[in-house]
């Protein structure tokens, strides 16, 4: 489940926009994951993450989004579920070591934008549409994205999962500042 929260979290603090690069202000940045285990809400985050971002809102068609999360750095603060977050049929940061998103197709839309992309967990590749709302004020951005995925879309998880977690909606919170 974290594996699938790492993704979507990347792309959208890859997100911020403003005619240039931007730099991600990790400690007023959250990646971080929503699901359902045991018949109650669990939420986590990833606290390893990077992203190299170009984004000018008037200039789309040269926008690119590379983000990266450590699978290890994921965190329900519940040992148990942690256990099995990281462990070989969870995330397996020991032979997938880091969660991957890569968009070079970013839209407006009447709401935000829209990061075409694919989303790498466990070696597993798939195409996302990770939508995003974005601000910016003067050489600050500050972007937000949910994105819903299926764990087993990535093969996370073992058949004794069951439903636990089936679906991870990841969480984005993005400040980024302007490189140039």
């Amino acid at each position: 489940m974290l594996r699938s929260l790492l993704p979507l979290s990347i792309a959208l603090l890859a997100a911020p926009a403003a005619a240039q690069d931007w730099t991600i202000d990790t400690d007023a940045s959250r990646v971080g994951f929503v699901t359902e285990a045991f018949g109650g809400s669990v939420d986590g985050e990833f606290t390893d993450y990077e992203a190299a971002i170009t984004l000018d809102p008037s200039d789309l068609a040269n926008a690119r989004i590379e983000a990266r999360v450590g699978t290890a750095s994921g965190s329900t603060g519940n040992g148990q579920l942690d256990d099995s977050m990281l462990g070989e049929e969870g995330l397996a940061p020991q032979s997938h070591a880091a969660a991957r998103f890569l968009s070079e197709d970013i839209r407006a839309t009447d709401t935000g934008y829209e990061a075409h992309g694919t989303l790498t967990i466990r070696g597993a590749d798939q195409a996302v549409v990770l939508p995003f709302t974005l601000t910016i004020d003067g050489n600050r951005a500050v972007a937000d994205a949910e994105l819903e995925i299926a764990r087993a879309d990535y093969g996370v998880g073992a058949a004794g999962w069951g439903d636990t977690a089936a679906n991870v909606t990841i969480v984005l919170h993005i400040e980024a500042d302007a490189t140039n």
